[in-house]
């Protein structure tokens, strides 16, 4: 089986300024004070391995380091310690139309973020119309997306991130944005993708999610892996008494 995700010993810590408004920057430095920060350890010495066509749950309370971790896998940040591998070509999303340009339209949008995943113009134009049918936004299209909605962002980034022939798709809680025909269409499509053997890491709080698309989870806890193992009983160790059935 060959591996799609390396995650060796990985550490990620950020530094937070406990000054929140300039003017209050500005007279600490007019005194010759230093801006104080806080120290906040996201990720400490987490390892583990995903292979190709495995699906993934990434569990744990706000705060744990999912989403951080998600944003290394992805190679939007670097590790402070430690190191990460992937295999192939990755789509993230990480979060609400992440890569959207609020002054572009939604068509022109379906171009940029397709070439940021890696399209190459022709592939765009082949996949433009499954994008739009997909996305339920056909009458917005030629709008700016400054004015879409959370949900309608979302219908878009997911659309085009599905469109795309990645080996990896990396998803963070898009599905609790938008109604409900709409989730259940892109569990769907998420389904589909890990049939045809698409490697999946799932960032979720809901439960059944998890454990309908995933046969293994990975649970986080203040930045230290916790758990590996069993999807359900990932769910278990949270202890997670009620699920949502969407």
């Amino acid at each position: 089986m060959t591996t799609a995700i390396i995650v060796d010993g990985v550490s990620k810590e950020f530094r937070i300024r406990r000054q929140k408004t300039i003017k209050a920057l500005t007279v600490n430095m007019s005194r010759g004070e230093r801006a104080q920060t806080t120290r906040f350890l996201a990720l400490d010495n987490v390892s583990f391995s995903v292979d190709e066509g495995d699906s993934i749950g990434l569990m744990g309370l706000n705060g744990s380091g999912k989403s951080t971790l998600l944003k290394l896998v992805s190679g939007v940040m670097t590790p402070d310690a430690g190191s990460v591998l992937t295999r192939g070509r990755i789509a993230g999303l990480i979060e609400v139309g992440a890569g959207m340009t609020q002054d572009l339209t939604g068509r022109e949008n379906i171009f940029l973020n397709g070439a940021i995943l890696g399209m190459t113009e022709p592939e765009i134009r082949r996949k433009f119309d499954a994008i739009v049918a997909f996305s339920e936004v056909e009458e917005l299209l030629d709008g700016s997306v400054r004015y879409y909605s959370s949900g309608q962002y979302m219908r878009l980034a997911f659309a085009i991130a599905v469109h795309t022939d990645c080996n990896i798709f990396l998803i963070d809680e898009v599905l609790a944005v938008g109604d409900q025909p709409f989730k259940r269409k892109c569990l769907r499509k998420i389904r589909e993708l890990r049939e045809e053997g698409r490697t999946m890491v799932f960032v979720s709080h809901n439960a059944t999610q998890v454990m309908k698309l995933c046969r293994r989870g990975i649970v986080l806890k203040r930045g230290a892996l916790a758990f590996d193992g069993a999807s359900d009983e990932a769910v278990r160790y949270l202890g997670y008494d009620e699920v949502d059935d969407d």
